[in-house]
């Protein structure tokens, strides 16, 4: 019995596991499965290593979403594939429709192409003088990009906002895309979740905090480590959900019958420490709305 972690970031949650073979997150795992968050007393996730040895290949860590997914696909169409780390897999061809998605994958996407209005919207409601917007991410590593614009697009010519987009590569492109926003009222910044925006987030909050742009973020971490406001999936919800198809894999049902589910919980988390700092005055019926309110 061993545990392994299944995401990135502090939204991991452990696996315990035992014998027969099945793939989740593209990790080798084995009956029966069972979810449990691990914190520390200061509620602080831990840190759980990977069994090597249950690891169907080494090299499947290091690749990226998607590409770790479709590695499995060319190794085998016979063992089950449980994913639960991506955008749109029928974009990207991972499965050819949502209901059945066919052969020996399915599983649960982390995010929703309506999250991009989503944000917008609520930076909007927690900065009532917004007129400029701009979306953040990696374009070299981050395709789902695509996936949110038409979202935060139409949500602009909604909310009559001005919609930037600000591909960044380094800390001195995050500066400067900020710089730019706070250099006259109305800026503000909507943070794609991603692993680069998640690596350089201690750059991107105090850039924020700096340049006085407020910033919504599609990761809870964010918020909780400075940011004014987080909105996105509860991915311990979504790997219990993909651990629940495991069990019924395991117990013979077939990944290809079992439908693509999108995420069905979701947490925002409002920071008014930061509101307070950027001079703004969070809504009442926001604060009512909010999962956390970090004081």
């Amino acid at each position: 019995m061993g545990s392994i972690p299944l995401g990135d970031g502090p939204g991991r949650v452990a696996v315990q596991i035992d014998p027969s073979r099945a793939f989740l997150a593209g990790r080798q795992i084995r009956r029966p499965v069972t979810v449990e968050p691990k914190r520390e007393p200061d509620g602080s996730w831990v840190d759980v290593e990977p069994l090597g040895n249950l690891v169907a290949d080494a090299d499947l860590q290091r690749l990226r979403p998607l590409e770790r997914e479709r590695s499995l696909q060319r190794e085998t169409r016979t063992i089950p594939i449980v994913f639960c780390h991506l955008a749109d897999p029928v974009a990207s061809g991972l499965v050819p429709r949502l209901d059945r998605p066919g052969g020996n994958t399915t599983g649960f996407p982390l995010y929703e192409a309506s999250l991009g209005g989503k944000w917008l919207e609520l930076l909007s409601e927690i900065a009532p003088g917004l007129k400029r917007a701009a979306i953040m991410f990696n374009p070299d590593i981050n395709p789902v990009s695509v996936y949110f614009m038409p979202a935060f697009e139409r949500a602009a010519r909604s909310l009559k906002v001005e919609a930037i987009t600000a591909p960044v590569h380094d800390d001195a492109e995050i500066e400067t895309a900020i710089i730019a926003l706070g250099r006259e009222p109305g800026g503000g910044l909507v943070v794609m979740p991603e692993a680069f925006t998640s690596t350089h987030r201690a750059s991107i909050i105090s850039a924020a905090a700096r340049n006085n742009v407020p910033a919504v973020y599609g990761g809870a971490y964010f918020a909780r480590e400075g940011g004014l406001l987080s909105y996105g999936v509860d991915a311990v919800d979504l790997f219990r959900r993909a651990a629940v198809y495991v069990d019924r894999i395991l117990r013979g049902a077939k990944p290809g019958e079992l439908p693509v589910q999108f995420p069905a919980k979701f947490e925002m988390i409002v920071n008014l420490k930061t509101a307070k700092a950027l001079g703004l005055t969070v809504p009442q019926s926001l604060l009512l709305r909010a999962d956390e309110v970090i004081e």
